[in-house]
């Protein structure tokens, strides 16, 4: 299991503590980064940067971040060398398909073939239980390590 690093805003943060009990009773080791009271007016880079930076020098850890949209929390955290956050919404009306024919989902795709480390969620997009089968997918999905998928992420 990898060691697991969350951070929210104010938009992000009621979200934030479900998710933080939800994986602390399935056992992983987790560490809040923040907010760690609700404030309308915190500012979510405040958090999510330094989220990020714990993931990138923590290899085999893995990041959530949380906000209104998950967007800007996104943003920020990709200005981190290292850093590869994906934003979740749910998963696409129809079925995906890689270039090999084999369907995905688009958590199993930016683990699989991004190697995303931390997985943005927007608290306003998504109900507890969305969130919850979204991590459970995130943190229980490889990275391929396929060479097209390697040679891809060295050019970053």
């Amino acid at each position: 299991m990898p060691k697991v690093f969350i951070a929210s805003d104010h938009a992000g943060f009621a979200l934030k503590r479900v998710l933080f009990s939800y994986l602390q009773e399935k056992g992983y080791a987790i560490e809040d980064l923040g907010a760690h009271e609700f404030n309308p007016e915190d500012d979510y880079p405040d958090f999510v940067v330094p989220c990020a930076r714990r993931v990138v020098a923590e290899p085999n850890s893995r990041g959530i971040i949380i906000g209104g949209s998950g967007q800007g929390e996104a943003m920020a955290a990709n200005r981190i060398e290292g850093a590869r956050a994906a934003v979740f919404y749910g998963e696409p009306k129809e079925p995906q398909t890689d270039a090999d024919g084999a369907q995905l989902t688009m958590i199993a795709s930016v683990r699989e073939h991004n190697d995303a480390n931390l997985l943005s969620l927007g608290a306003r997009f998504l109900t507890a239980e969305q969130a919850r089968a979204a991590v459970d997918a995130f943190l229980a999905a490889p990275f391929s390590g396929a060479d097209r998928h390697r040679r891809r992420l060295a050019k970053f």
